[in-house]
């Protein structure tokens, strides 16, 4: 990526972790677990969706239980994906037909997602040593985007694991749904915060749909408009 020293570091490193990755003991136990009750399942870190030429990444939190750890592919297979994934087929982000499998052949448009994340948390909560271990290739994923203008964060832990990565202090971009923010050091780039689209989100209201897609619509508003004065 463009202009970080922060993030030159980790240029050229691993980008995903090893399938059987131990630096965090609790989810690499937890994740052996669910290798004996379900060995058809994908069981793994989970790996980002989308090239490295794209404008947006889409920041979620960890791999779900019985979504994207049991497909291997963000937000597939649980009612997170299925608002995200129709959200970006309507503003663009994606094109085809979303069936919760990553063999239905949806494709991403200018857009990735990735996790703050990469393996499945017991109860979907990494604890902080978790996300900072992590965090070594979520910078090395950020590293390798050349395109990249615009950045989802889908809740305040994706919102500030993007803050640290680039060694930002979070008392300058406090987090909330709709902010959008412009990042030092990362000339045309913003995060753009939302609630995560958790089923508990949307089933309490803190998140609606019509929530949701302001969010994309600002996003998909401001990329086009930058596409348009260059």
């Amino acid at each position: 990526m463009r202009g970080h020293g922060t993030l030159a570091a980790h240029a050229g490193q691993p980008v995903e972790p090893d399938r059987n990755c131990g630096l965090c003991p609790r989810l690499s136990a937890f994740r052996e677990v669910q290798r004996a009750a379900h060995p058809d399942w994908f069981n793994a870190p989970v790996p980002t969706f989308g090239k490295p030429d794209a404008r947006l990444l889409i920041v979620g939190l960890a791999p779900g239980l019985r979504g994207a750890n049991r497909t291997g592919r963000p937000f597939t297979g649980d009612y997170a994906g299925d608002l995200l994934y129709d959200t970006m087929i309507d503003y663009g982000f994606a094109r085809g037909t979303y069936r919760a499998d990553p063999a239905d052949g949806l494709e991403l448009v200018d857009a990735a997602i990735t996790n703050a994340v990469r393996c499945v948390p017991p109860e979907n909560k990494p604890t902080n040593d978790e996300i900072n271990t992590c965090r070594r290739f979520f910078a090395a994923t950020l590293a390798g985007f050349s395109r990249l203008s615009a950045i989802i964060a889908l809740g305040k832990i994706a919102h500030d694991q993007t803050l640290k990565t680039l060694g930002v202090p979070l008392v300058r971009h406090k987090f909330g749904h709709g902010a959008v923010h412009a990042l030092e050091g990362l000339p045309g780039v913003r995060l753009y915060d939302s609630y995560h689209c958790s089923r508990y989100n949307t089933n309490t209201g803190v998140l609606t749909p019509e929530m949701f897609r302001a969010v994309f619509a600002a996003v998909r508003r401001d990329l086009w408009a930058g596409s348009e004065s260059r």
